[in-house]
């Protein structure tokens, strides 16, 4: 009679899975939160670099919830609420403190009308994911909202990064860029969602490098690389809508082939 085995779990089951995503979540909220803090201090290095790391948790829990299986209900609308706090109410602030305060109740309706866009975007994220994954998959309607968090701080993170190639007008620049920014995250512009990445496993090698290379840029340049980051997130908007408008006709092409060719049976 054979022993019987024991089969070893780091984690044992459906509650104890959703735990560690969820907790992640929580220290985003907290990150968050830290930023407005800081932005109140007027130590608005700190205040970005909070918004980063905020940032950066809300792309891991999702992929660790889903790797260890742990994913939940709760945790996708906390993971909502959380992305209102850290990208939507952080930066209004942020911005209002640094500039749209000079702007008086304009500044401060900008940055409600900013909030907004950010909430209903997260609300129609999470009606349309429950529709069957395809190829859309590869695309967001419109911008994320952590992209949006970090695209808003844009002049500010340009002003700290030492970078002089051109003057910023923060009077006029930022509610430009909060109301651009702001529509965009409720349009339907079709934007890269960067989620399916397939890689040649040769190519692999070089791809891990790439990711090594821009971590060891991130953290000798900070910002720098942030402000280089999102001029070509920017330019790949555009990108991205001829390659979706590409695939939709590709498959429209296909899916009228198909019907001819029922017709005829």
């Amino acid at each position: 009679m054979e022993p019987q085995r024991n089969n070893f779990k780091i984690v044992t089951s459906k509650k104890s899975r959703v735990i560690l995503p969820n907790m992640l979540t929580l220290m985003g909220v907290c990150v968050g939160l830290t930023s407005i803090k800081f932005s109140l201090d007027q130590n608005y290095t700190l205040a970005i670099i909070a918004i980063i790391f905020a940032a950066l948790i809300d792309g891991l829990d999702g992929r660790i919830a889903r790797l260890i299986k742990g994913t939940s209900k709760v945790g996708k609308e906390l993971d909502s609420l959380t992305d209102v706090i850290s990208f939507g109410v952080a930066p209004a602030f942020i911005m209002y403190f640094w500039s749209l305060s000079g702007l008086d109740k304009i500044g401060w309706l900008i940055c409600l009308v900013y909030v907004v866009c950010v909430a209903l975007r997260l609300a129609r994220f999470n009606v349309n994911s429950n529709e069957q994954p395809s190829w859309r998959d590869n695309f967001f309607e419109g911008i994320p909202s952590p992209a949006g968090g970090i695209l808003v701080l844009m002049p500010l993170i340009y002003d700290i990064s030492g970078f002089s190639f051109f003057t910023i007008s923060s009077n006029t620049a930022v509610p430009f860029l909060f109301v651009a920014i702001a529509l965009l995250l409720i349009s339907k512009v079709p934007t890269y969602s960067f989620k399916k990445i397939s890689v040649q496993r040769k190519s692999t090698i070089f791809l891990l490098f790439g990711f090594v290379l821009f971590f060891a840029l991130l953290l000798i340049y900070p910002f720098k690389v942030i402000v280089i980051s999102g001029i070509i997130y920017l330019l790949s908007i555009p990108i991205s809508y001829f390659h979706f408008r590409k695939l939709s006709k590709k498959e429209n092409e296909t899916i009228e082939n198909s019907d001819e060719h029922e017709d005829v049976l």
